[in-house]
Parts: structure tokens; sequence; C-alpha cells
């Protein structure tokens, strides 16, 4: 009997296999969410605009660390996965 993959674990393949387009939709998403609710507040238009931008830029950062910490668990994990052969005697 097959294991069911759990959710968690189809995300994290998912996000394994589409490293840019996770960062690109984050980062899509952080500046329809920052602009949101820069909306609400007393500033210049501009000046909502440029908080907007840099609000989604810190979030796209934050995704490209956490993709990076993702691959390189992933490359450990495979790493560790792989027989050592000692060819010693």
């Amino acid at each position: 009997m097959a294991e069911s993959k759990s959710k968690i674990e189809s995300v994290r393949e998912w996000v394994v296999e589409h490293k840019l387009r996770t960062v690109g939709c984050l980062w899509l998403s952080g500046l329809a969410g920052s602009t949101a609710y820069n909306w609400s507040q007393p500033m210049k238009f501009s000046v909502k605009i440029i908080h907007a931008r840099i609000y989604a830029q810190a979030l796209t950062l934050a995704a490209l660390a956490g993709a990076a910490a993702v691959e390189i668990y992933d490359r450990k994990a495979k790493d560790a996965k792989l027989p050592v052969h000692n060819h010693s005697s």
C-alpha cells in the first residue's frame, strides 16, 4: 500500500520544483498587499508607491533566502541518503 503524502510535503515538493514562480507570486502578493495597506494611510501617492515597492522587495528577499534554505536542506538530505563507499583497505 502506497503512503499518501501529507499536504505539507506535497506543497514543499511543489515549491522546490517551482522556486522562481513561488518567489514571483510572493513578490506580487506582497506588492498588492502593501499597496492595499498603504492606500489607507494619509500619504502622498508617490510615497505610497515607494513604500509598497520597498515592502514587496523585503518580502522577496526573505522568499529568496527561504528558497535558498530549502535548496540547502534538500541537498543535505540527498547527500545523507547516498551510500558512502569506503575503498581503502
